[in-house]
């Protein structure tokens, strides 16, 4: 069974960092794509970033492009999401998604209904 199991949420303050961590395991394809999205209450689930794991491309959602970071650790099969200079409209359910896909083309325009596979999310809260 495909697992991806997030972690590294919590509660900072306004300016501070967090850095979490997507393991994923039992993932069957080699070609595959993973990202991270958020939903803050009482809003749309938003893309955050993606991830293409046979070429190890990046992008980043302009809305946090320069404090995001996303990298990935291959021998561990871990995703992760570097966040500095947090404000409190960072304040959500952090959920990372993966899924096959044949190239990076396909995975940059990957959107939340591509993903197949999810985390159970991680909550990060940042308060003044």
């Amino acid at each position: 069974d495909v697992q991806l199991v997030e972690s590294g949420g919590g509660s900072v303050q306004v300016g501070g960092s967090l850095k979490l961590s997507c393991t994923a395991s039992g993932f069957p394809y080699i070609r595959y794509c993973m990202g991270w999205f958020r939903q803050a209450p009482g809003k749309e689930l938003e893309e955050i970033a993606h991830f293409y794991r046979n070429t190890g491309t990046t992008s980043v959602a302009d809305s946090v492009k320069g404090r995001f970071t996303i990298s990935h650790d291959n021998a561990k099969n871990t995703l992760y999401l570097e966040m500095n200079s947090l404000k409190p409209e960072d304040t959500a359910m952090y959920y990372c998604a993966a899924e096959r896909a044949i190239d990076y083309v396909s995975c940059s325009r990957f959107t939340r209904s591509s993903f197949g596979y999810w985390g159970q999310g991680t909550q990060v809260t940042v308060s003044e």
